[in-house]
């Protein structure tokens, strides 16, 4: 593999189960290298470890350690090209953009999405833009990217904001569907009773609306509803499938093989599906590689099956964007 197009430094809320996740990061960056021959779960490698944890906590993850530990990662495992996203609803400059859009009223999913929110915002997008700057004017073979939420209606505003901001490439995505954020485990229980193929058709009209708008380079994980494994028969699907890549085609907006749902999510299986990459590659839709990795030990992760999939799918070519110019790298080279 050579390129991972789409992982993040950062993700909350900051549950215990994160601050575990974080540690484990750690932990497994450390496994084999010098120095750190510690007796695994003695009282000196916990001693060890906490002293690390605390030094990431205290520097944050828009740190060079935090983005090296990605990019030496990601070159252990041969990745030569890298694009590093953070979603918008993290930074505060595009906080308004998502309480104009989000459901959060007085409603349980209401409360739900604000209490949400609030703890995911963490602050201005300013450092991450310079980290990954520094990194860019050190040599190092990263795009700086941001991943923005679609929502209908809300396309002048997320322009007007997105113009301030000098970008390598951006990618849409539809995480929200009438303002519920589906991709939330705390909020799964809605698919419940749900007729699936017309809340598909909900989605795809979203993603639709993402590739005409115009603002995105990358469409993300097009059939991501599918995430706690809520989906009819694929069959039911496929017309929806060809409206959308046909809709990509003619914009010439690429998408991506995202392996995040396949080893993080119950469905297992990676964005698009097979049968929905089949159909993006006879309208001729360019696409990259993405682990959507949150952590810089899940960095690359299950990128040899796609792009094997890729590849006997009829793919030939992967893209990556440098100052919003699509480039494009041949596919095992």
């Amino acid at each position: 593999m050579h390129i991972d197009f789409h992982f993040h430094l950062e993700e909350g809320p900051y549950s215990l189960d994160w601050l575990k996740r974080t540690a484990q990061a750690i932990e497994r960056l450390e496994e084999g290298k010098q120095g750190t021959n510690t007796r695994r779960y003695s009282r000196e490698w916990i001693e060890v470890l906490q002293r690390k944890l605390a030094l990431r906590m205290e520097q944050g993850c828009f740190s060079q350690e935090w983005l090296h530990a990605y990019l030496e990662t990601g070159k252990s495992r041969g990745i030569e090209r890298f694009g590093i996203v953070d979603h918008l609803y993290r930074f505060t400059e595009f906080r308004s953009y998502y309480e104009n859009h989000m459901l959060m009223d007085d409603s349980d999913l209401g409360r739900l999405q604000q209490y949400w929110l609030d703890r995911v915002c963490i602050g201005s997008i300013e450092p991450y833009l310079q980290q990954i700057r520094l990194a860019q004017a050190q040599g190092q073979p990263i795009s700086l990217g941001v991943e923005a939420d679609y929502f209908p209606g809300g396309e002048d505003e997320l322009g007007r904001l997105l113009n301030g901001y000098d970008l390598d490439y951006v990618i849409g995505s539809v995480h929200f569907l009438d303002g519920w954020g589906f991709d939330n485990p705390q909020t799964k229980d809605i698919f419940e009773g749900q007729d699936l193929v017309k809340l598909y058709a909900k989605l795809f009209a979203y993603v639709k609306g993402a590739i005409a708008s115009g603002l995105f380079d990358i469409i993300a994980h097009p059939d991501n509803l599918k995430v706690f494994d809520y989906r009819p028969e694929e069959e039911l699907l496929l017309p929806m499938y060809e409206e959308v890549a046909a809709a990509m085609k003619e914009a010439d907006v690429a998408t991506e093989i995202n392996t995040g749902l396949a080893y993080r999510y119950p469905v297992k299986e990676m964005c698009p599906s097979p049968a929905f990459l089949n159909i993006l590659h006879k309208h001729g839709v360019p696409i990259t590689l993405s682990s959507d990795s949150h952590f810089p030990d899940d960095i690359g992760m299950l990128l040899d099956q796609a792009q094997e999939l890729a590849l006997l799918t009829g793919y030939e070519e992967f893209v990556y964007f440098e100052k919003r110019v699509r480039k494009t790298i041949r596919a095992g080279k």
